[in-house]
């Protein structure tokens, strides 16, 4: 177990070394921005993320390595969960192979750097199936004491991301489905669970019904709604997805021992809670396939999968041969990680930089150079990833107002906005994409009084043009749409 653990912290501190250095990508700059304005939930998400980086950044101060220090460590807390559970069904050489799997996963490896909701939903989940595991196994008051666990690790689950939400139907199904497991229906256990997990989401709630309940409807939409494209190519996409985040061969090897898992009767049959992990990485498996039918699924939706299927993954005994396919799987993998740590660090692949998802990282210093030259005591941006980026580099982190022109409805849109906090005289520095014309200014600020095209500036990744900004000096923005 020893070495296992030792795996585990080597692979957070190896994230912890890349987190400090590569700068925020938008969506993390705009988590950040949410850390600042602190909320039991927000547009998009519950508000778990916003203190995780809240947190980071008491103690690192609002740096990539404090914005991103609470979920790496949320991440590494999904490894130890899923560890303990591999090692409850298998012993320490299951506990191996689960750190092992977990470290050099892209998921994991890649994914558990970025300071996304993703990182404590998986902890909370992770933790949510060792708990249920644990109150399965024992009886009396520690079963009791068990369960109560479950329910606040499923709670804190659901005030990280609504997707937690499949997680549990997963664990219900399994208690209902499975004949050793129904027999705990009996018993007050579920139901306290069910009732603490209730107090601790109570507060998102609370947030979303004085919000008009904006958060559940957008995410439905979000999730739900209809997308483009054809369904068989949306699903192709999503498995194209899973493959790469978690590497084809694992992929493969995972599906089998949740399958295996499955069978009531299995050729080596591990603990019930096994099958309660099979069942929840199934449901959760199935419910994004459906949703692929409707909508685009990103890649790391389905990851609340990927925890209770590495630990019965390695739990299973397998063959000489499945033993092998496991390696290099393993080995596959690990590839895949480090030629994305070296390309972040020093770019090699032949990719262009305005569709590298690591160029997208760069050049915000730079533009917050240029907007902090000109005097004005207002910055404002078209999309919310502009403005949290600029909120970040700008010189004391000043308020940036984002005008949603042409981007989804978002945070900004319930925070005081502009034409709210802006005097018509005042003029504000707008920081649009360099595709509008510097002839004249965009439609989309025609309303305002003046709006005169200021500098375009050029943002780089490693000696190439990723992108280009131009600052607009505006005046009676207060009063546009």
């Amino acid at each position: 177990m020893r070495r296992s653990l030792a795996l585990v912290a080597a692979a957070a501190l190896a994230r912890l070394a890349l987190a400090a250095w590569i700068p925020l990508v938008p969506d993390e700059a705009y988590y950040w921005d949410w850390s600042r304005h602190l909320a039991p939930a927000y547009f998009d998400h519950p508000g778990a993320i916003a203190y995780l980086i809240h947190a980071g950044t008491l103690l690192f101060g609002d740096t990539p390595l404090g914005v991103r220090f609470g979920p790496v460590l949320a991440g590494t807390g999904t490894a130890l969960a899923t560890v303990a559970l591999a090692h409850g069904w298998g012993g320490p050489s299951a506990a191996w192979r689960a750190a092992l799997i977990g470290s050099v996963m892209p998921l994991a490896s890649v994914g558990l750097l970025l300071a996304l909701p993703d990182a404590p939903v998986l902890l909370c989940g992770a933790v949510t199936l060792w708990t249920v595991d644990r109150a399965i196994g024992a009886s009396g008051r520690k079963a009791l004491a068990w369960w109560v666990a479950s329910g606040v690790a499923a709670g804190l689950a659901l005030d990280s991301k609504f997707t937690a939400l499949v997680l549990l139907a997963g664990v219900a199904i399994a208690l209902v489905v499975h004949p050793d497991l129904r027999r705990h229906l009996l018993h007050a256990g579920p139901y306290v669970a069910c009732g603490v997990a209730f107090l601790v989401v109570l507060p998102v709630l609370h947030w979303n019904a004085a919000h008009d309940w904006i958060s559940f409807r957008y995410q439905i939409q979000h999730g739900l709604g209809h997308g483009r494209g054809s369904a068989i190519g949306r699903e192709v996409a999503l498995l194209a997805g899973e493959a790469g985040v978690i590497s084809p061969v694992l992929l493969v090897l995972l599906g089998i021992a949740v399958v295996r898992a499955l069978r009531f009767a299995a050729p080596v049959p591990l603990r019930p809670g096994a099958f309660v992990a099979a069942t929840v990485a199934t449901t959760v498996a199935a419910f994004f396939a459906w949703s692929a039918l409707r909508h685009s699924v990103e890649p790391n939706w389905p990851a609340l999968a990927v925890p209770p299927a590495i630990a019965l993954l390695a739990a299973m005994p397998h063959s000489p041969i499945m033993r092998r396919w496991e390696q290099a799987g393993v080995a596959l993998a690990a590839a895949i990680s480090v030629v994305f740590y070296v390309h972040a660090l020093h770019p090699f692949l032949p990719i262009d930089p305005k569709v590298d998802p690591v160029a997208r990282a760069y050049g915000w210093d730079e533009v917050a150079d240029g907007v902090a030259r000109v005097p004005a005591k207002w910055v404002a941006a078209n999309r919310y990833q502009d403005a949290a980026e600029l909120a970040f580099h700008l010189p004391g982190h000043p308020t940036v107002f984002s005008l949603n022109l042409q981007s989804r409805p978002n945070q900004y849109d319930l925070w005081p906005r502009i034409g709210e906090t802006v005097a018509p005289g005042d003029t504000v520095l707008v920081v649009l994409d360099d595709r509008y014309p510097t002839t004249e200014a965009p439609e989309l600020l025609r309303a305002a009084t003046s709006a005169v095209a200021g500098p375009a500036i050029d943002m780089h990744w490693r000696g190439s043009v990723v992108a280009r900004r131009r600052i607009w000096q505006v005046t009676g923005l207060a009063h546009s749409p």
